[in-house]
């Protein structure tokens, strides 16, 4: 079993203007001559967490992390007016440009998986390989399975609090209904819903509960932002077109990629990552059988950083 790399904090922070009203925290670590790889957050509105700079080896890897428009560090926070995904992957293209890099590798689960791919199937010709943990390919269905029905089944206890915000005769669109909450006036209303969405994720993104991820998502600051924006974008079928991901899957041709995959992961279930899989046969793909959807969860941590090590002795 792997660990991660020791802590280790930024040798440079910087602060991007993008399209207005957003300003972009992005920063720099490891090594400033490196591999270079960029840390892709989930949510969409999660933000990146120290623990995030740790999967790469940093005596070999030029590490960039960034909070997407509206969370984290980034500013204005919780902020939908330009925010969607066609933005976010001109975001990491003005990061690249302004950062002075070529090629680069990419690193994102859950939504970060989302937005690596989109991306990569933008701008090929910049991306060395992709590292992808928990796929989402923010199809219809997927966004049923987790918010309306499907997930519920499974973790009826843990549902009856991510429904308690809303009135029994609206829970038949419940997007819709946490939508009008998350955007309203009513400061105390939007704080219960955000709170209730962003627990319900905590609470089903590990195989056995953790309390470290749990108190992370009911953070008043990040459940906020992860609600409003999520919601945002599921609510515009985050801004793709049908089954665009797999359609535009060709133009991945000739990029190294590793895809991890939690067999028992309650967000994203597996059908995605193997349907990503038959469609890019080229990609390698592990599925981790004692592991749910988090990152932090001892076998997917493992897996991931066993794919940074091996495609820095390949690629560096």
């Amino acid at each position: 079993m792997l660990y991660l790399f020791p802590e280790i904090e930024p040798y440079v922070n910087h602060s991007i203007n993008v399209e207005k009203p957003h300003v972009l925290h992005v920063e720099e670590c490891g090594n400033p001559h490196g591999l270079p790889v960029l840390f892709v957050h989930g949510g969409p509105g999660a933000g990146c967490e120290p623990y995030h700079r740790r999967f790469f080896d940093p005596e070999v890897y030029r590490i960039i992390l960034f909070d997407q428009r509206g969370c984290g560090r980034s500013m204005p926070h919780a902020e939908l007016t330009a925010n969607t995904t066609q933005a976010l992957v001109a975001d990491i293209e003005t990061i690249r440009e302004q950062l002075g890099i070529e090629r680069w590798i990419l690193f994102g689960g859950s939504w970060g998986s989302t937005l690596s791919l989109v991306y990569a199937e933008t701008c090929p010709e910049r991306v060395m390989a992709l590292i992808l943990r928990g796929i989402f390919l923010c199809r219809p269905h997927e966004i049923e399975w987790f918010y309306q029905q499907g997930a519920n089944r499974l973790l009826p206890d843990y549902w009856q609090d991510y429904i308690a915000p809303i009135a029994e005769d609206e829970r038949g669109d419940l997007l819709q209904a946490y939508y009008m909450r998350l955007t309203g006036d009513d400061e105390v209303v939007r704080m219960a819903a955000a709170k209730a969405w962003s627990v319900w994720e905590g609470r089903a993104a590990t195989l056995l509960p953790t309390a470290a991820v749990i108190d992370h998502f009911s953070n008043p600051f990040t459940a906020l932002s992860l609600a409003r924006i999520e919601c945002h974008y599921f609510m515009n079928n985050s801004f793709l077109e049908d089954n665009q991901i797999l359609r535009d899957v060709g133009r991945l041709k000739g990029i190294p990629g590793v895809i991890i995959h939690g067999r028992y992961d309650m967000v994203c279930p597996m059908e995605s990552a193997w349907d990503l899989h038959r469609a890019w046969p080229e990609a390698e793909f592990h599925i981790i059988d004692d592991a749910g959807h988090a990152a932090a969860e001892p076998g997917i941590s493992d897996a991931l950083v066993r794919a940074t090590s091996r495609l820095s002795r390949e690629l560096g």
